[in-house]
């Protein structure tokens, strides 16, 4: 019966972690928006209650260069692969997309971290951080905002697969 339980925690560690985590980027992101609109009404957002949020002044925050576009593609983010190259004919310029295969990589995120807790062996925790971060590190160090989501969704995906994990191990293995 044990085995049913772990493949279970497993399958619902990485499987419904998906959705818990495109929950946590879309609250993310309405934050950041309040933050932006309260930002382009002339308004300072650390004073707004309606931007939940305190950024930093303008005179602090570096602007971006022109290199620096973001944007999204089917969910990948992307950013202008040649500086400040002309649209292509169908309007847009091109782009380069980063933090591609991020679903898959999640999934065996979550497997991972479920499977070390069930296991006993959380220090195996460690491993997945390190390896997942050294895999995108030449990525996270180009562009901030790739590095703001993949911590998210990493903290995200993370703590489900450790809350599905203990508690199946606390509750329903005894």
């Amino acid at each position: 019966m044990n085995a049913v339980w772990i493949a279970a925690a497993l399958l619902t560690a990485g499987f419904a972690g998906w959705p818990v985590t495109a929950l946590v980027f879309r609250l993310a992101r309405t934050i950041d928006d309040k933050a932006d609109a309260a930002a382009s009404a002339g308004r300072d957002a650390a004073d707004d209650p309606s931007a939940d949020v305190t950024v930093d002044s303008p005179a602090s925050v570096d602007s971006p260069a022109a290199g620096d576009r973001v944007n999204t593609v089917n969910g990948d983010i992307t950013v202008d692969a040649g500086g400040a190259a002309a649209p292509e004919p169908g309007g847009e310029a091109s782009a380069k997309r980063i933090l591609r295969g991020g679903a898959i990589i999640g999934v065996l995120e979550r497997l991972a971290v479920c499977l070390a807790i069930l296991a006993g062996q959380p220090v195996a925790i460690a491993y997945v951080v390190a390896i997942k971060g050294l895999g995108r590190f030449a990525e996270l160090k180009e562009t901030p905002v790739a590095a703001e989501r993949f911590i998210i969704g990493t903290l995200a995906s993370m703590l489900w697969a450790a809350g599905v994990a203990a508690l199946t191990k606390v509750v329903l293995l005894g």
